[in-house]
């Protein structure tokens, strides 16, 4: 009898790691933790990008739009500030109006030729509104009309991709330019 006591655990410690070895109960949960993490960033990261496109596409038809204000001369007419053009370009914004008043940055200049390219104001990593200016020109002036729409992406992969500024968000830019009409 004292023969058999020692055998008894090493054949239950035996059949126990053959068991473990066996055994496949959690195998497809274990692979599903793993994938799971980067599958769902990775969905995240497309529905992110496709919000930026969605921001980009709602901000060019919106600066396109306010832009012809400046062209027919209702902007002069009307006396029209930096501050009420970026209010009327907002409100074409439809969606995204209300966080627009805080993110969008307008730079409505007349310039001398087509060839001429104004300042970047994001030169350096950082955003230098001082270079930006507003004025609506006269009859037959060659304006451009350029929009900054500022994008907190929350993907950090996304972040580094798209972004030119230090803070890591999307400086999404609409552009426009056009001879104004005569009156």
């Amino acid at each position: 009898m004292s023969a058999r006591a020692p055998r008894q655990p090493e054949r239950n410690r035996a059949g126990f790691i053959r068991r473990l070895m066996d055994a496949r109960d959690g195998a497809t949960a274990v692979e599903f933790g793993m994938v799971a993490f980067p599958f769902c960033l990775m969905v995240f990261a497309i529905l992110e990008l496709a919000l930026v496109f969605v921001i980009d596409s709602v901000l060019d038809n919106a600066t396109i739009e306010t832009g012809r204000l400046v062209r027919t001369g209702q902007a002069s007419a009307q006396a029209m500030t930096a501050a009420e053009f970026k209010t009327s370009l907002c409100g074409r914004m439809s969606i995204f109006a209300p966080e627009c008043a805080a993110r969008a940055t307008v730079d409505v200049r007349e310039i001398p030729q087509f060839a001429v390219t104004p300042p970047d104001p994001m030169a350096g990593g950082t955003f230098d509104s001082g270079v930006l200016t507003y004025t609506n020109g006269v009859p037959g002036s060659l304006m451009v009309v350029r929009v900054w729409y500022r994008h907190p992406l929350i993907t950090t992969f996304l972040a580094q991709g798209l972004s030119r500024l230090n803070d890591g968000t999307a400086m999404l830019t609409a552009t426009t330019a056009f001879r104004n009409e005569p009156q």
